[in-house]
């Protein structure tokens, strides 16, 4: 059994960063695994102020991947087709 709450919360935080990770290297959900990383990077930097610089990059990034969508290899781009801006 874990001791306090922040260990709770860091076991919570690793859980989720996971999945959305996985999420994201399989391409499945994309732009939902994007948001969920920013929103999950805010969470950390909130609890946490040590990792600001790193927490604004990565909310940065999992914006940027869920405004772009899938990429060409990945599964949401084989079960619903690839939209091209053109």
């Amino acid at each position: 059994m874990l001791g306090n709450s922040g260990e709770t919360a860091t076991l919570i935080f690793r859980g989720a960063s996971l999945l959305v990770a996985l999420l994201l290297l399989i391409g499945l959900a994309t732009p939902l695994a994007g948001m969920s990383g920013a929103a999950l990077q805010i969470g950390v930097l909130l609890l946490d102020p040590h990792f600001g610089s790193l927490s604004i990059v990565a909310t940065a990034l999992g914006l940027a991947l869920a405004m772009l969508g899938p990429g060409a290899w990945s599964l949401d781009a084989r079960v619903f087709g690839r939209k091209r801006i053109v």
